[in-house]
């Protein structure tokens, strides 16, 4: 009897051993089946050097090709301008940028589910087939104006989420890949990155529209208000400059004028646990989420700045960095009344059949400013459009924007921005552009922003 019961826990004890360790696997495969599945050792989906030899398609919006798997090579689309231009996007046949869709999506491209493993489909060649939002053409564009230089364009429908243009700068050919780990020129540096989610940089006058927000929820005379700019003022011993002698002006109008002493003594007077505590509300420090990839975070430290540091800092110098990606979602916000849509840009994945697997989708994010703050920016950003760059630079659209050249020493140019948003109900378009190491904003993202957001717009108004 003894025997029989010592041998019957024996068995549960097994039987509880088995059960733990199916368990266990059964876990390890709902979270890592995917990974398993796209690993270089499975050469029936890639080859010896990392290609998705057997795999769906990435398309654009239009249903053009980006990239495909023909006869065991991947291959990409037919024009080298567009090759490049969608490179941090979609990829090449390595594992550098981490953040393409034929890394981040592998799994869904070769057809993989949690029930059925990798499916009969991919064993064709066929795989699942992902489109994106963007517009190929656009981006091509958007690489053709940035010419040599290096920076990041982004464009999104700030009402529906869509982004249509996401082009980030060095960039290459994926079907003539360089050798760029053994370059010493520098020419590649940051290529790997797709700087619209994964780089910062200094925002210089863009960093305004975060002053003039915490200065609208903060002081209540502000718009009464009337500064003097002689073109500098010292501070600490040492000088705040501005690029004009402006005189007599009111808060609008600094704007407008892009008045660096009007914003430095803002953020001064605000002190710097309000104008950190402002900026956070506006997402710095805080890291966006785009279909799976999180953003750099911008950065507004000021914990050890002294006095005339805070005002450099409020006119978007000091230490301040900012994230395309994080400026753009933030125009978008002032443009929708302080709440973001989560921008999106893998539209959908579906079989080779037709058969939709995941349908992408903006969703609404969090209130970055209260609605009259976001009305009053509006207004003021639109008159700096009309009274300073002019509304003949975006013939058919109405227009609010902001430039800025943000300095970054070491004897190198500024970098260049211009952002904003549209007001047409029929064409809601958000903007984010920095040429880095160029010059000023006006001209040098400016010429950019122009031409691109009427090829935008004629995307989205399908004409």
């Amino acid at each position: 009897m003894r025997t029989t019961r010592a041998r019957s826990i024996v068995v549960y004890i097994l039987a509880a051993v088995f059960a733990a360790g199916l368990g266990f696997f059964v876990l390890k495969t709902f979270l890592h089946g995917s990974d398993w599945a796209v690993s270089p050792i499975n050469q029936h989906i890639n080859t010896d050097s990392g290609e998705l030899a057997s795999a769906g398609k990435v398309l654009d919006r239009d249903g053009e090709i980006l990239a495909q798997s023909l006869d065991g090579q991947r291959v990409y689309s037919a024009d080298s301008l567009i090759r490049q231009a969608m490179l941090q996007t979609v990829g090449d046949n390595t594992w550098a940028i981490s953040t393409a869709v034929q890394n981040t999506r592998r799994s869904d491209l070769i057809g993989y589910n949690f029930i059925t493993g990798i499916s009969a489909n991919t064993a064709f060649g066929t795989g699942n087939n992902l489109t994106l939002t963007l517009d190929s053409g656009l981006c091509a564009e958007a690489l053709s104006l940035m010419g040599d230089r290096d920076g990041a364009v982004v464009i999104s429908n700030y009402v529906t989420g869509e982004i249509l243009c996401m082009v980030s700068t060095p960039t290459y050919d994926p079907e003539n890949r360089p050798d760029i780990e053994n370059d010493e020129t520098g020419q590649y540096d940051g290529v790997f990155l797709n700087k619209v989610l994964s780089a910062s940089m200094t925002p210089g006058s863009t960093f305004k529209i975060i002053t003039c927000a915490a200065a609208i929820d903060n002081i209540p005379d502000i718009n009464e208000r009337v500064f003097t700019c002689s073109g500098e003022i010292e501070v600490d011993g040492e000088k705040i400059t501005c690029m004009a002698s402006h005189g007599q002006i009111g808060f609008e109008e600094g704007m407008s004028q892009s008045c660096n002493i009007v914003f430095a003594e803002l953020a001064m007077e605000l002190g710097k646990d309000k104008m950190t505590e402002e900026a956070e509300k506006m997402g710095f420090g805080s890291s966006f989420t785009i279909d799976g990839v999180p953003t750099l975070a911008s950065s507004y430290d000021v914990s050890k700045a002294e006095t005339r540091d805070l005002g450099w800092s409020g006119i978007g110098q000091y230490t301040d960095l900012v994230n395309p990606m994080h400026l753009n979602i933030l125009m978008g916000a002032i443009a929708n009344g302080g709440v973001y849509v989560t921008p999106y840009y893998i539209d959908s994945i579906k079989t080779p059949f037709g058969l939709p697997t995941y349908v992408g989708y903006g969703t609404p994010g969090e209130r970055l400013l209260k609605a009259e703050t976001a009305d009053a920016l509006k207004d003021i950003m639109r008159y700096t459009v009309e009274t300073n760059y002019g509304d003949s630079m975006f013939p058919g659209l109405t227009v609010c924007a902001k430039t800025g050249t943000g300095e970054i020493g070491e004897d190198k140019n500024p970098n260049g921005w211009m952002t904003g948003f549209t007001l047409d109900s029929d064409c809601p378009l958000a903007f984010t552009i920095v040429v880095e190491n160029s010059g000023f904003g006006m001209a040098q993202a400016g010429p950019i922003a122009q031409q691109l957001l009427q090829s935008a717009a004629a995307i989205v108004r399908g004409q």
